[in-house]
């Protein structure tokens, strides 16, 4: 952590080191012509960085953002992909102290609308292919457009900020469960504490190539695309293209990764769709997300004899739980605690004491954290757990109804909000079903207004429609067409009722 003369130092059970500004106190200190990153664009291009040149660059795309009037504290939008330049626009936001946002190539107009209001930043980064759905959420901010093969514009390198642990570092948004996404807000300790998750569940080792396919917009791409990586001393790899199961395989035996780390769904779709075969660079597989299935470890341990270490964390935690390098996991297992984190199950829900926590967030949408809804502060995750009597933990089910597929965690509120836009629609719910290939998919209940005919026909339409309001892996693959929705007592949507229906 932070230097201890900072009085908003949170205490922790374990020494994390740390430093005054992640780029200087870090990231500057490696050698500089060690390989940092690897990245593979869309085209194919492949590109081999060094720590020097990423110094470089971030040094003077730094100046760049300070004569386009980014300052200590400020947000910058970022909408880039998967991509060195990404990373390099990550390193120049810390090296000044302002807070990036990393958001999803997925996102369409309505949601960039949603996150420009809630963050207001000063700056927004897009690279061209983005470029018109950024036009029509109308940002209210500059905007530096990006394109391929030309580096981030360079300016004089300004001096790296002084900064303390609660200094933003990080802007990121929840999947919204009961209402639009939560802006949460992360500060410099958010970055030093990832050294704990890299040391006890990512594992990545001096010299590995580490792969995180999470995309820029997931939490888990903020922590574990390049920071948690090179903590570990490891170089990491970035590939801008779409999943697909082969082309994975081939990625994964043709730049020798060590350490992957991929969404259960993808773990699942590769086992049910490829010949795994031979991975001999392949030391460690890790997940989080949701559940991974014991369906999926069965079968890349038979085809890899590797076991798929699970972990948890939320957007507002970071990461908290996971089986450690040289543990077997029980069938089922997500982990357990890492090391000097306190977490207890009351009344089935998964509750975290937050000063054990070294990446816990400072607050939601701009103000500070409040933990006053749980006993003696302690944080409600909202997901139901069981711990066993050895300490391994086992999630049963979100307390809040999110859906969890493909890796994406999806608010009902977001897709009814989307549908109920559709003049066919007079009400409807949505619920998560479950799925073999996606762990579950959305599914949409909707009562019609007169005059519209349900049909296969008006299926599409509504999917159709559900894409262009939000981001495509929201849409329901499932729409079935009711008289009624169940109600409960008090008039709220009974969406117990809807699952077992």
């Amino acid at each position: 952590m932070p230097p201890a003369e900072h009085p908003a130092d949170p205490p922790s059970a374990l020494p994390l080191p740390g430093g005054r500004n992640y780029v200087a106190d870090f990231v500057e200190r490696r050698p500089a012509d060690l390989i940092a990153l690897v990245t593979e664009s869309a085209t194919g291009a492949r590109r081999e960085l060094t720590f020097g040149t990423l110094v470089q660059r971030a040094g003077t795309f730094a100046g760049a953002l300070a004569e386009r009037g980014v300052r200590r504290g400020d947000t910058v939008l970022l909408l880039l992909g998967s991509s060195a330049e990404f990373v390099v626009a990550v390193l120049a936001c810390l090296r000044i102290g302002a807070a990036a946002l990393p958001c999803s190539e997925q996102l369409r107009p309505k949601d960039l609308a949603l996150r420009l209001r809630a963050a207001r930043p000063t700056l927004a980064v897009c690279h061209q292919r983005n470029a018109e759905a950024l036009a029509q959420a109308a940002p209210d901010c500059p905007v530096l457009h990006v394109e391929d093969g030309r580096e981030l514009p360079a300016g004089p390198v300004p001096p790296s900020a002084d900064l303390g642990p609660t200094d933003p570092a990080f802007v990121l948004f929840t999947s919204g469960t009961s209402g639009p996404p939560k802006l949460v807000t992360h500060g410099q300790r958010y970055v030093w504490g990832q050294q704990l998750q890299a040391a006890h569940w990512l594992g990545a080792r001096r010299g590995e190539l580490i792969w995180s396919t999470a995309a820029p917009g997931w939490s888990k791409s903020a922590r574990n695309s390049f920071i948690a990586p090179w903590f570990g001393g490891a170089r990491a790899l970035l590939q801008d293209r779409r999943f697909d199961p082969d082309e994975r395989l081939a990625t994964i035996r043709r730049e020798g990764v060590g350490v992957l780390c991929m969404a259960p769904t993808e773990y699942r779709l590769i086992a049910a769709q490829s010949r795994v075969g031979e991975l001999p660079s392949l030391r460690r597989l890790v997940t989080a997300g949701e559940p991974l299935g014991v369906g999926a470890v069965r079968a890349w341990r038979e085809r890899t004899g590797l076991e798929i270490a699970d972990g948890y964390g939320q957007t507002e935690t970071g990461h908290i739980a996971g089986a450690r390098p040289g543990e077997s996991a029980p069938p089922g297992s997500m982990g357990r605690p890492l090391p000097g984190i306190d977490v207890r199950i009351v009344d089935g829900e998964l509750t975290v004491d937050p000063m054990t926590v070294p990446t816990f967030f400072l607050g939601y949408d701009g103000r500070d954290v409040e933990t006053a809804a749980s006993d003696r502060g302690w944080w409600r995750t909202g997901d139901q757990v069981r711990q066993d009597e050895d300490g391994w933990l086992y999630f049963e089910a979100r307390t809040d109804d999110v859906i969890l597929s493909a890796g994406y965690r999806i608010g009902p509120a977001e897709v009814e909000s989307a549908l109920s836009s559709h003049p066919a629609v007079r009400e409807v719910a949505v619920v998560g079903e479950p799925d073999e290939a996606r762990g579950q998919i959305v599914c949409a209940r909707v009562v019609l207004r007169e005059g519209y005919q349900a049909g296969d026909d008006l299926v599409a339409q509504l999917q159709a429609h559900a894409r262009a309001e939000t981001a495509p892996y929201k849409y329901p693959r499932r729409i079935t067409f009711v008289d009624a929705l169940p109600k409960t007592s008090t008039g709220k949507t009974d969406r117990a009722a809807l699952r077992s229906g």
